[in-house]
């Protein structure tokens, strides 16, 4: 699983994984592939740094990223607050109804929401990056379009290469027109804010569009044959994520939700805006139906619909609710049916990648070759 693009990183395989958790992206990296650690849930710069240190020193010194979420479009001025004001009574009032129709109990007195959106705001992420650059980041990825120009000629600075994801061919020329370095074609299987096209059709149109930059393909990897078909398509890599959510090393805090995507299909995914304001796939539950139900209010646009449901989340994740209880998630739940360490996903796709290349080889009258 070598390529151009790994060989620059250092890295044995071309294998990216992103997660939310610090012991998975280490232990990803560790495995010879490259763990992106997410940035979104940290609000308190110290808490980034925390698990930054705690990537040193375990990663054994291979190299990682950081993942960090900056609106293409930046608004002056603008506070948590004014933006908790646009938010109409209506909709928090379909809230607290929908919460009380399944008995989830309040947060105790002084406990403050784990979960924000603040991390979508880019003041917020600029913190994040303050933090970062302090270390030996190899690779900064950015979710929602390109950083800004400052902040990609901070990171060539730091010979940090920068990433971006895109849904169509449209917006990975976006990406190449400010100076990005990797293109992440993201299709619409994947978990969290996608596109509407599938990988199958996306990756192919991206690699052509933002030829000669390197482009990985994300979206329902979770397999060594899907990573020989993403190199054959002419990706340089694969980037992943949900396959890492039923990890022995990811800390979800909750074995009712690992029990759920463990016993999820394919098919109990739905891309709703419930949880951000733009569509996202995630597990499919009563409350993304909720949300989705013609005869509710509907969803507000990105931020004021995660600030409305933020407390929300948090207390339906501290209690379990499980008729409501998801996370974002991609159709390749249905292969996530057993806890496993990083190091058996890890060994297991690449074991599968040599299989899948063994087997064209015979097809193609290669034997032997791979």
């Amino acid at each position: 699983m070598q390529t151009e693009l790994s060989k620059q990183l250092g890295i044995e395989h071309a294998l990216f994984g992103f997660t939310p958790f610090p012991a998975v992206a280490a232990a990803i990296s560790r495995a010879g592939g490259f763990g992106v650690l997410g940035a979104v849930r940290y609000t308190a710069p110290d808490d980034l740094k925390r698990d930054l240190d705690w990537i040193e020193a375990h990663a054994e010194g291979r190299p990682y990223g950081l993942d960090v979420v900056m609106p293409a479009k930046k608004v002056e001025g603008v506070t948590e607050a004014d933006v908790e004001a646009m938010i109409p009574d209506g909709h928090r009032q379909f809230v607290q109804d929908t919460l009380a129709k399944y008995g989830v109990p309040e947060l105790p007195e002084g406990e403050a929401s784990g979960w924000r959106i603040t991390g979508w705001m880019e003041q917020v992420a600029r913190t994040q990056l303050d933090v970062a650059f302090d270390y030996p980041i190899r690779l900064l990825a950015n979710a929602l379009g390109s950083p800004p120009a400052d902040v990609v000629q901070r990171a060539h600075d730091r010979g940090v290469l920068v990433a971006a994801l895109a849904g169509s061919a449209r917006h990975a020329k976006k990406h190449k027109d400010a100076g990005i370095d990797i293109v992440v074609a993201q299709g619409y299987e994947a978990g969290g804010h996608t596109g509407e096209i599938a990988s199958m059709v996306l990756t192919p149109e991206v690699v052509e569009a933002v030829d000669p930059l390197p482009v990985l393909a994300a979206g329902g990897i979770g397999s060594g044959q899907q990573v020989a078909a993403a190199l054959a398509l002419g990706a340089q890599g694969v980037w992943t994520g949900s396959i890492w959510l039923t990890t022995t090393e990811a800390d979800l805090h909750s074995p009712a939700l690992t029990r759920r995507l463990l016993a999820a299909g394919s098919g109990d995914t739905v891309r709703s805006r419930a949880l951000t304001g733009k569509p996202a796939r995630q597990l499919r539950t009563e409350w993304t139906d909720a949300w989705d139900d013609p005869a509710g209010p509907g969803t507000l646009p990105m931020p004021l619909q995660g600030l409305l449901v933020a407390e929300a989340v948090s207390r339906i994740q501290k209690y379990e609710v499980e008729p409501l209880l998801g996370t974002p998630v991609g159709q390749i739940v249905g292969r996530m049916t057993s806890e496993r360490s990083v190091r058996a996903v890890f060994d297991d796709l690449t074991r599968g990648f040599e299989r899948a290349v063994d087997r064209i080889n015979r097809i193609a009258g290669r034997s032997g070759q791979s």
